[in-house]
Formats: C-alpha cells, structure tokens, sequence
C-alpha cells in the first residue's frame, strides 16, 4: 500500500499563524479533490483548504483553535478512490433529520465557551461554510443566532443551541467603536409583508468592514473626464478578431489598453502609485506597478491583481485576464492573488451606466472607474462627426491628491487612450 501523504497549508499569501475555525474531516473519511479539509480565518479573509487529491483521511493532525502557516502538516492523506457521492452535511452526519429532530435536540456543552448572547448579530460577526450550509438546511437565520465562538463567530453548538427555542428579538447594535456613528435602528419589518433573511456571502461579509473602513478614513473626492477611443477601439477590435483565430483563442478588451494607459500615467504621476504613511506625514511611493482588477462574480465582487503591469504587453495581459476571471467566478483565487495592489481599476463597460464614483481600495490613494463608451456627436471645427467616447471617473484621497493634481492625471490618462501609438512610449 502506498504510504499517506502530508498534506500541508498552501501558499496563503503573507499570512503567518492563522488559526483554524473548522476542521471539515475526521480519520477514515474519504474526499475528493478539491474537497474542503479545514477551514482559516485570518484578519481579512476566510479561507478553505482544498484536497489536493482524492483519497481517504489516515490522520488529522490539527484541531479547531491551532494557527498554522504556509507549509504547515494539517493531515495525512491515503491515495486513493475518493467520496462516490457528495459527502453528506454536517447537518446529516450529526443530527436526525431536522423536521423530525428539532424539538428533542439538546445543545452540546460548548466548553470554555460564554452563553450564547441574545439578541441580533453584532458588527464582525461570521460563520464557516458549514455552518452557513447548516442554518439553511435548518432555516435558520443568522441574524438571530447568538456567536459564541471566537472574534464574534458562530459555530454549531450555536446553532444547535438556537433550536431549543425562540432567541430574543433583535437589539439594535452598539455605535461602532471610535466612529461616533449612531447605527440604523433594527426594525421589524416583517410587519410590513412578506420577508425572506438572506445571508450574506463570504465576500460581502469580508469586503464590508473593508470597504466601510475605507470610506471613513479617506476623504473622497471624485474627478470625471472623456476620453474619444474612436480609433483606439478599432484597433482593438482588429487584434480581438485575430486572437479568436489562434490555437488557444482569448478576447483582447479594452481593460489590456486601460491598464497600459494606467502604468505610463503612474510613472507620469508617482503620486497616484503610492500609500500615506502610518503617521500620516510621509508618502510611501512604490517602484513597482501592480493593477487590482475589480471582478464581479456570483458571491460578490472581487480584486485580484496583475502584478508587474508594466512589463507585459496587450496579449500577455487579454490572456491572463482570461485567466483571472476563471479563477474568480470559480473561487479560486489564492490570497496572494489579491494582495500587492497599488491602483486599481473597476470596469462596468461589460454592463452598463454613465458613471459612479468608486470607493479608494485603501491602503491605495486613488482608483479608476469606468463605464461603457457611447457614440456621440463630436464638433471637429467643421461639422459634427460620431466619435465613441468613454467617460472616465477617478476617486483619490484628498489628503495625498488635490484636484489640480487629480485633473491632470485624468487627462493624460485620457490622452494616451485618445492614440493607441502614445501607449507604446
């Protein structure tokens, strides 16, 4: 028989002694590749850690509350036939079917954990994977669950616990620390009509915090300008056609060209290509040009970034665009996919609109947001021509930015868009 294999934590970015929040496998298990083994959470993100292979579980080597690092032994893994089927939910591996098991249930004893607080979730509250798939399975609304677990998350016995009984209603959550900000009442609006409690996804629940955090820290200023793509489109619609021709096809976008235009305005304008120091007195400027790409995907939006922008060129970027986006929309992107960002762009030109204003993805300063172009009436000194222009919309941090500053980087911006030969310079 061939000997188990270590299967170790996978590169989780610059993550060091992240803690395990759930341990998905016990001894004799068996999994398929890609099934989820234990579960991280580190400040920003909650992570899974797939099977490499399809096999059966010889030995855990970690429990709930160890923190491990890239390379750390979780399990031994036997080679081997994987699960046949999809392994059942933690609902149907502990518990009696739920209509029939809801009233008898008891509550597991949750040692050295405090009762379950009543009321609503608090800020920062979280769930695993399995305990989101096991409150719907139950019809359980998260919100109502009392989080005993560490940092304000739920855990099974929470769960469990809930369905001995009604919780208490909701109370309305405490103003945020050191904000001074009032929170939104809780109401019921279930007096109202019909309701239904969806929860949010991971993302939404990471991104959030983030994203709030960003927006009271960062004073905001937004910037719109125009820029005619008329023949920059063109070309790109030329190098589109030919690439769908070749052995291994891939779409050329304008997002290759806004990315190119984004690096050769940076170097023009360091400014936007650096970080505020902590004590807010000094600028951190960055030699190097990593572009964060906003990605929507079904669970929510994501920013995996293309580090050393500045070195590849329009085909190598449209193909790891292609790249990218797969890895998004199927979840699997690795931390270190995210990090490194130092100007991000956000493109709704695949959807629609006229214009938003982005949020700054601190600790960057300044952010692109685009939209999609339209053919519109341009007067050459002679007569109205249809020229297609795409509106430009750059956020900044006023305290790094001002607006004369963030003004002309906007119009070289849209300068070098304006000729496709300028982006070669």
């Amino acid at each position: 028989m061939t000997a188990p294999t270590e299967v170790k934590v996978p590169d989780i970015g610059s993550f060091d002694d992240v803690p395990i929040i759930e341990v998905h496998v016990n001894p004799g298990d068996k999994v398929n590749a890609e099934d989820p083994l234990v579960t991280l959470e580190s400040d920003k993100a909650t992570m899974d850690v797939p099977a490499p292979a399809s096999g059966s579980v010889a030995e855990v080597l970690v429990k709930v509350g160890d923190t491990v690092s890239e390379g750390s032994p979780i399990l031994l893994l036997q080679p081997g036939d994987g699960a046949v089927t999809t392994p059942p939910s933690l609902v149907e591996q502990q518990e009696p079917p739920p209509a029939a098991a809801r009233a008898p249930v008891a509550a597991p004893a949750s040692p050295a954990a405090p009762p379950a607080a009543p009321g609503g979730a608090p800020p920062g509250m979280h769930a695993g994977p399995s305990v989101r798939r096991m409150a719907r399975e139950l019809g359980i609304d998260l919100a109502e669950v009392g989080a005993t677990g560490p940092k304000g998350r739920i855990t099974k016995q929470d769960l469990l616990a809930f369905m001995k009984g009604p919780a208490a209603a909701p109370a309305a959550a405490p103003a945020a620390a050191g904000t001074g900000i009032p929170e939104i009442p809780a109401q019921d609006f279930s007096k109202f009509g019909p309701v239904e409690t969806k929860p949010l996804s991971r993302i939404k629940k990471v991104s959030g915090p983030f994203l709030h955090r960003s927006w009271l820290n960062v004073p905001h200023v937004t910037h719109h300008d125009e820029a005619d793509i008329t023949e920059l489109d063109r070309y790109r619609k030329e190098l589109d056609t030919a690439a769908k021709g070749e052995k291994d096809p891939y779409r050329v976008t304008l997002l290759a060209f806004l990315v190119k235009a984004c690096v050769a305005a940076l170097k023009k304008f360091p400014e936007f290509n650096s970080s505020l120091a902590p004590e807010k007195d000094s600028l951190i400027l960055k030699g190097y040009y990593n572009i964060g790409i906003a990605v929507d995907t079904p669970d929510g939006l994501v920013v995996p970034v293309v580090k050393d922008a500045d070195r590849k060129g329009i085909i190598e970027l449209s193909r790891e665009f292609g790249s990218i986006s797969a890895k998004a929309r199927d979840g699997k992107l690795a931390p270190g996919d995210m990090q490194g960002g130092t100007f991000t762009i956000s493109s709704l030109g695949g959807i629609g609109g006229t214009g938003f204003t982005p949020i700054v993805n601190a600790p960057e300063v300044a952010i692109l947001g685009v939209v999609r172009s339209a053919m519109k009436p341009v007067w050459n000194g002679t007569e109205f021509v249809p020229r297609n222009i795409l509106p430009l919309a750059v956020s900044y941090d006023h305290r790094v930015i001002d607006g004369a500053l963030a003004a002309r980087f906007t119009r070289h911006l849209c300068h070098l868009l304006e000729d496709d030969r300028r982006l070669l310079l």
